[in-house]
């Protein structure tokens, strides 16, 4: 009798093993159609209408322009927390919040700042011509708050390079004068990538206003006609940025055009500084902070997979934008646009009703204009370890347009693998693939996740109609001008990617 049992056992186990054998690639092969289905559905609930109302929130007044430090862009880092609760995201901050704090000086830029030229007429009188605001010039983010009237010397790109034998400050009189300056330095990255490597150092806008500062100079007149948040604070130090207007009226009569002094020191590798002889009175209303403090925002979507869970991908975009110079800089495209993609993205992952085999982070980042800090206080303090990080997804300024840009695609193709796919499947956009050399100061959080050896693409877009003004750091970068469906057909594709990856072997 116990023979015969053990018999039957075994008989029946033998044909366990051949229903499972027989049936399991067809129950394999229908949960496959089942998740492809869920995937699919998820991608449609992303909507563009969602995304445009969370760029119109965070251009609303109650955030300021979300200068990272101030009440403004605290109040947004509130807010996207609170949506990321909402979806069911933990948070991946300090103490169990959503927050990673960083410290972060910030400055304040209020109503009251001028450029004015002063203009020699006859009989010993001058005529004073003063320049609109943001039209002419817009006062330093970083400027320390008072008033100089001197004359301007240009400098070039305000460079002193002993061991290059290129000096931009030599022979002049520079003390208690304004100089007008150029940004980067006179060598490309992209036409002389090691030839750049030697000059890179001074292209930082914080390397020009200290040299300047350590020659005497009392003021600065930057070609760069953007409200700008990234440089050093100096105190007694008056900084303005300078649009096409005033340097065509300070080269006025000189005998010399910007294009051809900046075409000899590029050409020639030789400076090209002289005294202007015109008179300018800058004065700037400021108020520093020293001791500000910022906040990443993190959320996490844990894995379930035992193997896999500790492996990551991110999926991020900068919150910050430059804030208030003296009015509002809403920061639509530059970044709400990007918040926008992720926080779709991360609410159609929430709802997909089966689990995700990897951790899926989500980070908003703070400071971003003031230097590329948040990310690069992320990567010194990170949730995982960088090698187990499959890829780092970043979106800045993806709200405007018909194509999209995907920086560094080329440097990752595994990666772009994914991305690729799911545009061709679903969204059909055109994608430009880049590579990216990213050998000059760092634009973009992704530039610090490359450096920390993270795969990383960073998504833009662009093609729209041509607008008959600039809007980056402006006040003109309003809900406005933003294209919904961009946002929407981006979000879509990243979330199937994403998905797919998080699932892979």
């Amino acid at each position: 009798m116990k023979k015969s049992f053990n018999k039957l056992t075994g008989f029946l186990a033998m044909l366990f093993v051949i229903h499972i054998g027989f049936f399991s690639p067809l129950q394999a092969k229908k949960n496959q159609i089942d998740i492809k289905q869920q995937i699919i559905s998820g991608m449609h609930s992303i909507s563009s209408h969602d995304l445009f109302a969370y760029v119109k929130e965070l251009c609303s007044e109650k955030y300021g322009g979300r200068l990272t430090g101030t009440e403004g862009y605290n109040a947004a880092t509130r807010w996207v927390s609170g949506l990321l609760k909402k979806m069911g995201i933990k948070p991946g901050g300090d103490n169990y919040t959503y927050f990673q704090a960083f410290p972060n000086p910030y400055t304040l830029v209020f109503e009251g700042s001028e450029a004015i030229l002063h203009i020699p007429v006859a009989d010993n009188q001058t005529l004073l011509k003063p320049y609109i605001y943001e039209k002419d010039f817009i006062p330093g983010s970083t400027s320390d708050s008072g008033e100089v009237t001197a004359e301007v010397i240009y400098v070039g790109y305000g460079i002193t390079a002993p061991e290059l034998g290129f000096d931009e400050y030599k022979g002049l009189d520079v003390k208690g004068k304004i100089v007008l300056m150029e940004r980067e330095a006179p060598v490309f990255p992209e036409k002389e990538p090691e030839e750049f490597k030697k000059w890179r150092d001074y292209s930082f806008h914080q390397y020009k206003v200290k040299n300047a500062k350590e020659h005497g100079v009392a003021g600065m007149l930057y070609n760069y006609h953007i409200a700008n948040p990234n440089c050093q604070f100096i105190e007694k130090f008056i900084l303005t940025y300078a649009g096409p207007a005033m340097i065509n009226d300070i080269f006025l009569g000189t005998g010399k055009t910007l294009q051809q002094v900046k075409k000899k020191i590029q050409n020639n590798r030789k400076p090209q500084s002289f005294a202007t002889g015109k008179i300018l009175t800058l004065k700037n209303n400021t108020e520093h902070h020293p001791d500000g403090t910022a906040y990443n925002v993190i959320g996490i979507l844990e894995g379930q997979d035992p193997e896999k869970k500790g492996e990551a991908i991110i999926i991020g975009a900068h919150l910050d934008h430059v804030g208030c110079n003296h009015l509002l800089m809403p920061g639509a495209n530059d970044n709400a646009s990007g918040v926008a993609v992720v926080l779709g993205v991360a609410e159609a992952l929430s709802r997909l009703p089966f689990s995700l085999k990897r951790t899926i982070i989500f980070i908003l980042f703070g400071a971003e204009e003031q230097g590329v800090v948040g990310s690069q206080f992320y990567l010194k303090h990170p949730l995982v370890p960088h090698k187990k990080v499959m890829a780092f997804i970043n979106m800045d300024g993806v709200g405007r347009g018909r194509k999209i840009e995907a920086l560094a695609a080329q440097n990752y193709p595994h990666i772009w693998q994914y991305l690729k796919r799911a545009n061709q499947q679903f969204v059909h956009r055109v994608i430009t693939a880049e590579h990216f050399h990213n050998l000059a100061r760092p634009r973009l959080d992704a530039s610090r996740f490359m450096w920390a050896g993270i795969p990383t693409i960073s998504f833009s877009s662009y093609g729209g109609d041509k607008l008959p003004y600039s809007v980056y750091h402006k006040t003109l970068d309003t809900p406005d001008i933003i294209t919904p469906e961009i946002m929407e057909d981006l979000a879509q594709l990243i979330f199937v990617a994403v998905a797919e990856m998080a699932q892979v072997n």
